[in-house]
Order: C-alpha cells, then sequence, then structure tokens
C-alpha cells in the first residue's frame, strides 16, 4: 500500500465522516416531528435507494453464503440497533451533546479491532489515534455539561458501541462488492425499524418530515457508507475508525447555526488535538518483515505483488475471481486488511 493509496482512502474516510457528521444535528430537529424507530426505517430506506440506483463496479466479488451471518450482524448490530438508540438519545440532550457524544464510537471501534478482532497499530498511530480520541474525550466532556439526561447520553453511548461491532464486523466484508453489501444492509434494516415501529405504536410521519429524512438518509447515511467501506478496505477499521473521529465535530459544528448551540475555548482545543491526530495516523508508515500464511478467496484485484497468479487468455485489470495466495515472508509498508492481520 503506497502513500497515495493511503491518501486516497483517508479523504475517503474524512468525506464519509463529514457526511456522517451532519446526521445528528438535522436528526435531532426531526425526531421531535417522529419516533425514533419510524424515523430510523426511513432514513435507512433514504440510503437503500442509494444503492438501488448505484451501478455495481463490473468485477467486484459477490457476496456468498458463508458471508450470511457476518453481513447479519452488521445489519442487527449497526442498522437495527444503533440508529433507534441514537434517535432516542437525541429527544432527551441537546443537539450540540448529541453530536459530541458520538466521539465514543472511534474508541470503541479501536479497542474492538485491537482487543477482539486482531489489528494492530503503531506507536505513532496509536498516538495519533491517542490524540483524536482526547480530543474527543475534552469535547463529549464539554458537551455533558450542556444539559440533557444520563439516560439519553447512555442511548447515544450503547448506540456507538453497536456501531463499534458493525464496523469491524463489516471489515471482515470490505472485499466484497461494497453497492451489493449496502444495498441488503440499509434495505434490511429501513424495513426492520419500519416494522418495529408499526408493532410499537409509533406514529406515522408526515410526507414533508418523510421527505427531508429521505434526503438526509441518502447523503448522510447512503453516501457515508459507502465511502466508509472503501476507505476500511484500505486502512482496516481501527485507522478508520480514528479518521471517523470527525463526523461528531461536523455536527457539533452545524449545530451552532442550525439549534443555537455555541462553542467554547475546550471545543478548539480539542479541534486541534483532534486535527493533529489525523496527521499522525496519515505519515505513519508501518513497515516489517511479515509472513502470509496460505490463503484462498475472492476479491476485485491487480497483479501486485500480492497477487501473482496466471490466467488462461488475455486479462482485464482489476478483475474478479477466486484465487490462492501461496505462503510468503516480505517486508513492505501495509496496514490491517485483509491481507495482512497478523501478530506483532
Amino acid at each position: 500500500m503506497n502513500r497515495d493509496d493511503r491518501l486516497h482512502a483517508a479523504v475517503l474516510g474524512v468525506g464519509s465522516a463529514l457526511l456522517f457528521g451532519l446526521a445528528a444535528p438535522v436528526s435531532k430537529l426531526l425526531v421531535l416531528r417522529a419516533g425514533p424507530l419510524i424515523l430510523a426505517g426511513v432514513l435507512y430506506l433514504g440510503a437503500g435507494g442509494v444503492f438501488l440506483l448505484a451501478r455495481r463496479r463490473r468485477g467486484e466479488a459477490p457476496l456468498e453464503r458463508a458471508d450470511i451471518p457476518v453481513l447479519l450482524g452488521a445489519i442487527i448490530a449497526g442498522a437495527v440497533l444503533g440508529p433507534p438508540l441514537l434517535l432516542w438519545g437525541l429527544a432527551r440532550v441537546s443537539g450540540l451533546t448529541g453530536s459530541l457524544l458520538l466521539n465514543l464510537e472511534a474508541p470503541f471501534t479501536m479497542l474492538l479491532a485491537v482487543f477482539v478482532f486482531g489489528e494492530h497499530l503503531s506507536r505513532r498511530e496509536a498516538a495519533g489515534a491517542a490524540l483524536a480520541v482526547g480530543g474527543a474525550a475534552l469535547l463529549g466532556a464539554r458537551g455533558l455539561g450542556l444539559g440533557g439526561s444520563a439516560a439519553g447520553a447512555a442511548a447515544i453511548a450503547l448506540a456507538c458501541l453497536c456501531w463499534a461491532l458493525d464496523n469491524n464486523l463489516t471489515a471482515r466484508l470490505a472485499l466484497k462488492d461494497p453497492v451489493q453489501v449496502l444495498r441488503y444492509k440499509t434495505l434490511g434494516a429501513g424495513a426492520t425499524n419500519l416494522l418495529l415501529g408499526g408493532l410499537a405504536g409509533q406514529r406515522a410521519i408526515d410526507a414533508r418530515i418523510a421527505g427531508a429524512a429521505l434526503l438526509l438518509g441518502s447523503v448522510s447515511y447512503g453516501a457515508s457508507l459507502l465511502l466508509y467501506l472503501r476507505a476500511q478496505r484500505i486502512l482496516g477499521a481501527a485507522r478508520q475508525a480514528a479518521l471517523f473521529a470527525a463526523a461528531p465535530f461536523a455536527g457539533a459544528l452545524l449545530a451552532i447555526p442550525l439549534l443555537g448551540d455555541r462553542p467554547g475555548v475546550f471545543d478548539l482545543i480539542a479541534a486541534a488535538l483532534m486535527a493533529t491526530g489525523v496527521v499522525l495516523l496519515l505519515r505513519a508508515r508501518h513497515a516489517h518483515l511479515h509472513r502470509h500464511d496460505a490463503l484462498e478467496h475472492e476479491h476485485l484485484h491487480v497483479h501486485d505483488e500480492h497477487h501473482q497468479h496466471v490466467h488462461d487468455g488475455p486479462v482485464s485489470e482489476p478483475h474478479s475471481h477466486r484465487h490462492r495466495h501461496e505462503a510468503i515472508a516480505h517486508e513492505h509498508p501495509h496496514a490491517s486488511d485483509a491481507h495482512h492481520r497478523h501478530r506483532h
């Protein structure tokens, strides 16, 4: 993975964060006019509409039967449980507080990625992640003083834990066709939340609010998820989670004109810490002698140093087919992607 790939992935990751960050303050306005389950369902149907219209990239690896348990886990954690918990919490705290509390998603994701799913962060990357999370914690500490209930804050924290699990499960599908993955994820979540909202007796929303929710879902959930998955394919779950720390700050900035909240000096200090952390993550170089065990799988690829195999007839790149990686030991810069999850 060269520096250009890292930079491209970082741009995608930060773009994903900024789009998602807009969702919290706008959802704060919408949830006052709709039940959280119904609103979550409409938001995800808006996201699903994006992936019904999006064209699948030629050569991407399709989902297989073995991927179903991971996909279902990601849908339940990140799309069925996470959004209603967030919306329920937003109804009970200020918009700025709700946006800032979303900073908990990054440390939760990194903790699960490193200690449960076997990813690795170098010392410089760990320092960058710590600065980003430290800035997030400073924002969150100030946010809790801006008003709201403990139950609302706890619901948002639990939503962040659900998304952290979702992020790590989705990383296991990062080599699969992202449009196909997100079609199932968004439409399945939308239908499930609407069904649960109806069973719970939540009131239907009017056409104007529904239209706003569909538009918000298409941008802050649909486009954001696509950028996130493509960035995660290159960076891994832990590094992408650190970049995603920009999302709450984007939401907090929007809450200033939209909801009338006002930032303070701690917000500026926290922003500087987060920016420094992101720069360290981008500049970090992780390289050492490592061994690849033999592996057989399918994904979109070109014939780089990890993909040296024979084809019958002419070949266009990139392409996807089932292929085998022979065991090899070598040294080069890498991240904890699907080809580089090894012990350190």
